[in-house]
């Protein structure tokens, strides 16, 4: 988004960064085997292909230093402000702008447009068993993972078996004593066609242009190839029949392989990759539990079968907070219109980016703008775009404010659910978080990704209700004496904590 205002020409904005350095998702988990199971020639920017990608499945100080790279190259951390947590925002009617709450709420920055780029993979999400405050040994999150807890030699459980975990897992069977993996839904596996790139491919990449192009095309192809089983999960019979023979290769003894098959359609939940995960679990200081948890003790976890398992560590591979991501957030729009009271029948967004009654707020990955078959990096980059057009709008009209208009997200989220209503998501016999608490799809795309990019692509006024100016102030331009007025083009307000005029406070 940064990247996008500045080739656009506008540069009065500022990056609210809660930690201490750029990475967002590759900064915050750092567990044994982290990495992306998206190729790195498709994750990745279209506008900064990287020739020196050393794996096709890149791991994660890779991206992390490729995300730096980038802020360095474009110049960005002049805009960023590092260990600044913004804690909440609300709409100023009089004024059209976004006063941004920081930190401990003693500081305010103010904007004449917010973007919400926080990601929905954010919020760890743990597990409320019966027992785990009381548990003696350590517990942490595989989003938290502790690197100064020493797992070599030691009984150690790990509850879920979603993507962090099939990564962490064969990493740390080679070092615990003994490896307890809790297991409520199996997951579908394909095998990871993971290899280093050869210099021959490099060097191709670096010199003869269009063959990285070439290569990111055709994986993009590939895996969007998945979405026509996603709206028709019977055309998923063949993925789901290499799934099986994966697991039957890997995995000798019937009884574990039984437990390992999942009893719902592919698609369901997220499709994972792994050439090493069922190894790690036929080992013979590993064991697979299925049953339930009963509760947590001391220094033992009881599950539903009586079973009383004696572990000194508890990692939790259990995932985010999704749909219910925006709960307790602080986020009030138009006439004291909080989130919550807009969201109270569901999450949802006009092609997951703007909220109605919620003017000059732009949503980075929103609603139903998740994908379980593609990078997510192309959507990211039509959002961007979609945000840029609202904001080039508002300077050519010298209005105020733009906001989605009700009946055209109503109509956008009747779409969506009716082309959920038979998708693999909701039919598929499983629950997963692409869904709400009512089993209502409220994060996957429910197309291809080619239809996100025509939706996005232009921008349709008639779906927007621009605002007045206010005061009578300019609304264009990039002029000083603009600036101090308190409008530029997309920029916003320049603000000083709890007064009005002097730092840059556009995108948050």
């Amino acid at each position: 988004m940064a990247i996008g205002l500045k080739k656009a020409g506008v540069h009065d904005f500022v990056i609210l960064e809660k930690a201490d350095e750029v990475g967002g998702t590759w900064r915050e988990n750092t567990y044994p085997g982290c990495a992306c199971d998206i190729m790195s020639l498709l994750y990745s920017y279209s506008f900064e292909p990287k020739s020196d990608w050393s794996r096709m499945f890149p791991k994660q100080r890779e991206l992390l230093q490729y995300i730096k790279d980038i802020v360095d190259k474009y110049d960005l951390l002049q805009h960023i402000r590092f260990n600044t947590e913004a804690v909440g925002a609300e709409y100023d009617d009089d004024t059209a702008t976004w006063n941004v709450l920081v930190d401990d709420g003693d500081e305010t920055v103010r904007g004449r447009a917010l973007v919400s780029a926080m990601g929905p993979l954010h919020q760890p999400n743990v597990p409320d068993l019966p027992g785990l405050a009381s548990f003696a040994g350590k517990v942490f999150h595989s989003a938290e993972w502790d690197h100064d807890y020493d797992l070599t030699g030691k009984r150690v459980a790990v509850i879920g078996t979603g993507a962090s975990a099939i990564q962490f897992v064969p990493r740390i069977a080679r070092r615990t004593g003994h490896l307890t993996v809790f297991q409520r839904t199996p997951p579908w596996i394909l095998p990871k066609p993971d290899r280093p790139l050869t210099g021959v491919e490099r060097t191709l990449f670096r010199r003869v242009p269009g063959v990285q192009r070439i290569y990111r095309n055709g994986i993009y192809l590939l895996q969007e190839s998945f979405v026509l089983g996603f709206e028709n999960p019977r055309l998923l019979k063949i993925a789901s029949t290499l799934a099986k023979a994966h697991l039957a290769r890997q995995v000798p003894d019937p009884g574990l392989r039984r437990e390992l098959t999942p009893d719902y359609t592919m698609g369901c939940k997220r499709t994972l990759v792994s050439s090493d995960y069922y190894p790690a679990l036929t080992r013979p200081d590993v064991e697979l539990t299925t049953s339930g948890i009963r509760e947590v003790r001391a220094g033992s976890i009881v599950t539903e079968d009586g079973r009383e398992h004696e572990v000194d560590a508890i990692v939790l591979g259990t995932g985010f907070h999704v749909t219910d991501a925006f709960e307790h957030a602080h986020i009030v729009g138009r006439g004291g219109l909080r989130i919550q009271d807009a969201w109270r029948d569901g999450v949802e967004a006009h092609l997951g980016v703007t909220v109605a009654g919620f003017p000059n707020l732009f949503l980075l990955l929103g609603p139903n703008s998740g994908l379980g078959h593609n990078s997510m990096i192309f959507i990211i980059e039509a959002q961007v775009r979609h945000a840029l057009q609202c904001l080039r709008l508002l300077d050519a009209t010298g209005s105020a404010s733009i906001a989605v208009r009700r009946g055209t997200q109503d109509r956008f989220n009747a779409w969506v659910q009716r082309r959920s209503a038979g998708a693999v998501w909701v039919a598929g016999g499983c629950t997963s978080w692409y869904l709400d608490r009512d089993g209502v799809n409220r994060a996957a795309w429910p197309a291809s990704t080619a239809n996100y990019w025509l939706r996005t692509r232009r921008l349709d006024p008639a779906s927007y209700e621009l605002g007045a100016p206010t005061g009578g102030a300019p609304t264009g331009g990039h002029r000083a004496d603009r600036d101090r007025a308190g409008s530029d083009r997309a920029g916003g307000d320049r603000a000083e904590p709890g007064g009005p005029a002097r730092r840059p406070a556009a995108a948050g």
